[in-house]
């Protein structure tokens, strides 16, 4: 699996192009300003481009507004996004297309090895990757002026949420005690009070209740 990464910080970046190798990652590209990442994103094709927000030269939202135009002419392609904080206007855009293979991470909620490289797999595997809090962030700004929301159950919401990280049901049940068939009904609520068609597609399922928080910007 061929991987492009963008991050400034040299010791970070050498130490994730150390770290996705050790997993058998190919890195195609290990590059630090938003030029270089442009490139690298047009000429190489990767499987999966994991991009630090802020990149020289503006140090703002560069590395995003790359991984965009990346996407708007390869729709679909893979994108984890890290970043220092919850930022919802990038995650809404980087959502925004619905296409898939979207990931939203903190850097400071990255616990360990096998979370990161889970993430960047299932990202690359046309999935999600969205860290709690931003999830979190999505959810309240929806649900203070948006009906359909304020209608599910807390227990609803936080089989919701745990979706939206792109769990499976079985993970789901797993994390939430209880069994699976207890999920897929909690699923069956929340797609019919959002209006959404139930799909057996975890990967659809997600994308569509995230594109579904993002409407109505």
């Amino acid at each position: 699996m061929r991987v492009v990464l963008a991050e400034d910080l040299f010791l970070l970046r050498d130490g994730l192009v150390r770290l996705l190798e050790a997993y058998d990652f190919e890195i195609a590209a290990a590059v630090e300003t938003g030029p270089e990442l442009s490139r690298a994103l047009a000429e190489l094709d990767p499987d999966v481009a994991v991009v630090d927000v802020r990149l020289p030269p503006t140090n703002t939202d560069e590395g995003l507004q790359c991984a965009l135009e990346a996407r708007r002419r390869k729709p679909g392609l893979p994108v984890l996004v890290l970043s220092q904080h919850v930022e919802q206007l990038y995650a809404r855009e980087l959502l925004a297309d619905g296409s898939g293979g979207v990931g939203y991470l903190l850097k400071d909620r990255v616990f360990d090895a096998d979370q990161f490289v889970d993430a960047v797999r299932r990202v690359a595997a046309g999935g999600t990757a969205m860290d709690p809090q931003v999830i979190q962030q999505l959810l309240s700004r929806r649900a203070a002026g948006d009906q359909p929301l304020a209608r599910l159950t807390p227990r609803e919401t936080e089989v919701l949420e745990l979706m939206a990280q792109g769990r499976t049901n079985a993970a789901i049940a797993e994390r939430l005690v209880v069994t699976e068939r207890a999920i897929a009904k909690h699923t069956a609520n929340i797609f019919t009070k959002l209006g959404l068609e139930v799909s057996d597609d975890d990967n659809r399922r997600v994308l569509a209740v995230l594109a579904y928080l993002d409407h109505g910007r």
